[in-house]
Order: C-alpha cells, then structure tokens, then sequence
C-alpha cells in the first residue's frame, strides 16, 4: 500500500502577493481602512447611520486584505476591489449629507486631511488592483 504525503497535496491556505504591487495595494487598504473605523466614531455622534457605513466600509477594506492573502485570491477579485474602491470614492459624493461639490475636502475652510488621504489612496488601489489584474495570468 502506498501513502500519501499530506504536505505535498495541500496547498497553503496563506499566500503572499508575486508581485510587489501587492503589497503597495495592501498597505493603501490598511491606511483606508483605518481611517473609515477612525472616522466612525467620529461620525457617531450626529450620524448614526453614516458612521455604520464608515464602519462597514472599513471592515470591508480588512476582510478584503484577509482575503488577499488566502489562496483563494483569484484575477477577477482584483476587479472586485477595483470596483469597491472606486464605489467608495463615489459614495463620498452621493450621500445627502454632503454637498455634491470638492467642498467636502474642506471642513470649516480648511483642507480635510483624512478625506483628501482616504480618497488618495483609495484611488490608489483602483490603479493597483488594474494593474495587477492586466498583470496576473489564468
């Protein structure tokens, strides 16, 4: 009777990027992250329901960044976090609280550093994910 090496059929459930772009995209979703559960809280207090959509949103850039990093990673899915960057960029915009104008990069007459930084880097992650997607093979 034979036998099986175990080690040698199971693949890894944990990968790592081929391509340092990866990791670039990687980082800008930690940064974006962050600042959507930051400003959750901040949020709270006169928008309830904004600020769960920070949350989620943040939450949803970290469950993104898990599953990067799983071997279930597939080509498409960059097209996915392409779209979920870019569907943040834009959601910015379209809320009624916000005026649909640059206005909301200014509070109060002053540059807002988290927005400008958060729609940066989200932008960021569309071009990452783009490039990573013309760039992977299946």
């Amino acid at each position: 009777m034979g036998t099986t090496d175990k080690t040698s059929v199971e693949e890894s459930f944990i990968t790592t990027p081929e391509n340092p772009v990866g990791y670039v995209m990687v980082i800008f979703a930690v940064v974006t992250g962050a600042i959507h559960l930051l400003l959750a809280s901040r949020v709270m207090g006169f928008s309830t329901f904004l600020a769960t959509l920070f949350a989620l949103n943040g939450i949803g850039f970290f469950v993104g960044i898990v599953a990067y990093f799983t071997r279930f990673w597939r080509r498409e899915l960059y097209l996915l976090a392409a779209l979920y960057a870019l569907a943040t960029i834009v959601a910015l915009f379209v809320f009624p609280e916000v005026n649909l104008s640059l206005e909301v990069f200014y509070r109060n007459g002053i540059l807002n550093s988290m927005a400008v930084a958060a729609k940066s880097v989200e932008a960021g992650i569309v071009v990452c994910a783009l490039y990573l997607y013309t760039r992977s093979g299946d």
